[in-house]
C-alpha cells in the first residue's frame, strides 16, 4: 500500500484542512463583510418578525381563524374585481 509516509500526509491533511478553513472563515471581518449583508437580503428584519408566538391552543385557533378569514376576504375581493372587469 502507501506506507507510513502516506499515513502521515493524510493525517496532516485531516488536521490542516479544517484548521485552515476555520482560520480563513472564522475571522470577524470576513463574517461582517460576507455573511451579514447576505443574511439581510434573505431574512426579514427583526422589527418585522413576530416574536410573540402563541403557547395556548385556543390562541392558536383564533389566530388561524383570523388568517383564514383574511384570505377568504382577499379571495372574494379578487373574484369581485375579476367579474366586474370581464
Amino acid at each position: 500500500m502507501g506506507g507510513p509516509g502516506l499515513e502521515v500526509f493524510k493525517f496532516a491533511m485531516y488536521l490542516a484542512l479544517p484548521i485552515g478553513v476555520m482560520v480563513h472563515y472564522g475571522k470577524p471581518e470576513w463574517y461582517t463583510q460576507h455573511v451579514l449583508p447576505y443574511r439581510d437580503r434573505i431574512f426579514p428584519p427583526l422589527e418585522k418578525t413576530n416574536r410573540n408566538l402563541p403557547v395556548d391552543q385556543s390562541v392558536l385557533r383564533d389566530e388561524l381563524a383570523r388568517i383564514k378569514a383574511e384570505k377568504l376576504a382577499r379571495k372574494l375581493e379578487r373574484d369581485r374585481e375579476g367579474s366586474s372587469s370581464s
